[in-house]
């Protein structure tokens, strides 16, 4: 019996990915030595997963940005922005593709799927020239094979690649990139026919777009596409990888029509009802790559329930065609427990990340043919049966309090427009207010301060004093820029949500379990193993510092409960939104005694709500009615005059404005700045959003400057289709991954911009 990964993280067990980027990044080393850096992580996972005894080991799933943005190298789409003269693509076109660079933005940066990584979205039009322009998914099959490792080359899927295009600035909006699936094809052609020649008898080719809600001009796209390459397949076997979702019936039965494929791989995690259509209908002859083992999730597979799965497939499928192996790429969590000296041993003994569910694939394969290791599968009940009956894992006040939520929706009781009303009598704030989304950038004086503070080397007394200096400086240096609206930059914390889950019972933190969000970017996602509830408050001694330093309204700066349970690794044993209703009632807490503290505008940051939306549409409302609710339990019991602020990043919001309407928050600023005014195009169509709103004027995450002129010019765009009135100007994100001498002159710009349409307005009355 087989066993095969679909990917693995990229970053290294300590991120040394992460640093060696950064360190090319701002000229401290060469190219050379990012490459030896990236090689020798390659190499480790590798001869890992060999000597494990994983079959089927995949190659060029390592990405120095993301894996749609080396789809873009390989077909050679470069947009004509960026002055690529053909040829191999290097460093300096791939890096400003994904971060602009002084002259050119980067391009857009979009959300995979319903997960917090982050991919580059392709621009295309019908003038896009092709061509063979990145070869790595040959070098690293050669440099694995050299190894003596032979393994799976992946490849982003053809039709999934053209369907997370989108049409390039200056082409028609109702341009279908699927009408360049001709164009791409030959490229595909030329990959596969050196893939082959270099000793490749596996490829993979992901097309994760089938478990979406497509309609039959798409799925015929998948069958058109395959037909093409059929003949390039010849001498190979190829397996078709499919992952985050069940299929829809009829992609079921277009994946398994594909001409010239080999195997198919299903999530059977997150796609337990496609276990129904495998059942019934699976083609004889062909591979089935069993995704049983979570590569979302931190908690150990159950075993024996995998198992039964397994062997109900095998009289399916044939015990010599079923393939073991992960519901998807393990990207999507830490890399290795045995870094983790710190962590609880019982909770460790509850989790699996990368290294361990690389082991766990393999013992459910060997359990196949009759080798099972009986201490390792006794190991994981006990693990399993540690966890169901540990008191650490229940607090029924908290439970008996979230039931208590059902019957209200938890509104503030008076309209937004009245409410907005009382505030700026309150606030006194001009039109085109300016504020900032929440951090400052994080020095390394700042982080040394917060790493010698947790290992107890300088004193609380020297942490709070290092700190108060820190939003000193802050608040200082916000006044000076004349911003309206100040934050107290966030010194103290780490992760947005690491730092409220620190504070928060049922949660659980690790040293090193660190997981790519997109480029060099970096999180360390809590663990929610139980009930969660607040212990103390949180935020409310910093804040009421922060705001006695200046007669500016001063942001508390809160994580929302949606956001820390999209980025966090959940607990599977109860429903998502309970554990969203808990939290939601322990933010409530200190939002109540923020106000009660005397702050006046409190940001409640719901940067993942879109992210967590269901992949199929007749699952969104469900999940909508208890994301919005959670996120109006926060604040249903303030004040009118206290003003709620919430704060959106990356993602597609105009299929859900109307939720965001309905979040009743006073004022949301939101990602705009990276994705040719997308937002926008919303309130052309017509919708009245009555509330604040703030479009982000520039993108945080390149290092590039804009002009005053060039955010001026974003604003009046907004001002075209927003009244004045509501509309705020703001960064699209927060400026902890900056630096202040990429900050300071961006957010002079940013003021001046305001103030230079503010001056035109009052000219024009």
């Amino acid at each position: 019996m087989a066993s095969h990964i679909v990917g693995y993280p990229r970053m290294g067990p300590k991120r040394e990915l992460k640093f060696a980027l950064e360190a090319f990044w701002d000229g401290k080393s060469s190219a050379e030595e990012l490459q030896k850096v990236s090689a020798d992580l390659r190499s480790s996972i590798w001869k890992q997963m060999s000597e494990v005894g994983i079959k089927y080991i995949p190659s060029n799933t390592f990405s120095y940005y993301d894996q749609v943005l080396d789809t873009t190298a390989m077909l050679g789409a470069v947009p004509d922005r960026y002055s690529w003269s053909g040829g191999e693509i290097g460093f300096d076109t791939y890096f400003s593709m994904a971060r602009g660079n002084a002259s050119v933005p980067a391009m857009e940066m979009t959300k995979w799927f319903d997960t917090n990584y982050h991919y580059i979205v392709p621009e295309l039009g019908p003038n896009t020239k092709f061509s063979y322009a990145s070869h790595k998914a040959v070098t690293e099959y050669k440099e694995a094979k050299a190894l003596g490792v032979d393994t799976v080359p992946v490849l982003i899927g053809p039709v999934t690649y053209l369907l997370f295009s989108k049409p390039a600035k200056g082409v028609e909006k109702s341009f279908c990139t699927l009408s360049l699936l001709e164009s791409v094809l030959p490229i595909y052609k030329e990959v596969i026919a050196e893939l082959k020649a270099a000793g490749a008898t596996w490829i993979q080719l992901d097309e994760p777009t089938l478990v979406k809600d497509l309609d039959s001009k798409q799925l015929d796209a998948f069958s058109k596409a395959y037909s093409e390459l059929e003949s390039s397949f010849s001498g190979l076997n190829v397996v078709v990888e499919t992952y985050f979702a069940d299929l829809p019936a009829e992609a079921y039965k277009t994946l398994t029509s594909l001409n010239g494929v080999t195997g198919f791989g299903f999530d059977l995690v997150r796609g337990t009802n496609t276990i129904e259509h495998i059942k019934s209908s699976f083609p004889a002859g062909k591979y089935l790559f069993a995704g049983v083992v979570d590569g979302r999730n931190i908690w150990a597979n159950d075993l024996a329930a995998s198992l039964t799965i397994l062997q109900a497939l095998e009289p399916v499928v044939g015990k010599d065609k079923l393939v073991v192996s992960t519901s998807c790429s393990l990207m999507h969590t830490a890399v290795d427990l045995v870094n983790e000296t710190k962590l609880d041993d019982e909770i460790k003994s509850w989790l699996a990340f990368a290294a361990q569910k690389v082991v766990e694939v393999n013992a459910l394969a060997k359990a196949l043919t009759g080798t099972k290791d009986e201490a390792f599968f006794s190991s994981n009940a006990a693990a399993l049966a540690s966890r169901r009956s540990s008191p650490r894992v229940t607090n029924e006040e908290v439970q008996k309090a979230a039931t208590a939520l059902k019957g209200s929706d938890h509104r503030r009781a008076t309209p937004v427009s009245a409410r907005l009303s009382a505030q700026q009598k309150n606030l006194n704030l001009p039109i085109l207010p300016t504020t900032t989304i929440g951090s400052f950038p994080q020095t390394v004086e700042l982080r040394r301060v917060r790493r010698e503070y947790k290992a107890n080397k300088i004193s609380e007394e020297n942490y709070i004093a290092a700190i108060k200096e820190e939003i000193s400086k802050v608040v200082k240096l916000q006044e000076e820029l004349d911003i309206d609206v100040l934050v107290h930059g966030e010194p103290e914390r780490n992760d947005m949500v690491e730092y409220f889950g620190e504070q928060l019972s049922g949660f659980a933190f690790t040293a090193n379990g660190w997981v790519q969000s997109y480029g060099s970017r970096c999180v360390k996602p809590p663990i929610i193993y139980g009930d969660v509830s607040r212990p103390k408050p949180m935020t409310v001694f910093w804040s009421k510092m922060a705001q006695s330093m200046t007669s500016r309204p001063m942001k508390g700066m809160l994580t929302g409960p949606v956001t820390i349970l999209n980025w966090s690794f959940v607990r599977n044993d109860q429903p998502r939104f309970q554990t969203c209703y808990q939290i939601a009632l322990a933010i409530k807490k200190e939002v109540e005694d923020l106000e009660a503290g005397g702050i006046q505008v409190i940001q409640i940051d719901e940067a993942a709500l879109r992210e967590g939306l269901p992949l199929r549409k007749s699952e969104h409302a469900l999940y909508l009615d208890w994301a919005v609710h959670s996120f109006r339990i926060t604040n249903c019991g303030i004040k009118d005059t206290t003003q709620i602020h919430t704060h959106m990043c990356y993602s597609n919001f105009n299929d859900i404005i109307q939720s965001i309407i309905d979040m009743d928050a006073d004022v949301i600023t939101i990602e705009n700045s990276r994705s040719d005014e997308k937002l926008l195009s919303v309130f052309r169509d017509g919708v009245k959003y009555g509330a604040g709103i703030g479009p982000g004027v520039y993108d945080i995450h390149s290092p590039r400057i804009p002009s005053t002129e060039e955010i001026a010019d974003r604003v009046n765009k907004m001002l075209a289709v927003l009244d004045t009135n509501v509309l705020w100007v703001n960064p699209d994100c927060g400026l902890k991954t900056r630096k202040y001498n990429e900050v300071n002159p961006a957010l002079t710009n940013m003021v001046s911009a305001a103030k230079l349409i503010r001056t035109q307005l009052a000219s024009a009355k």
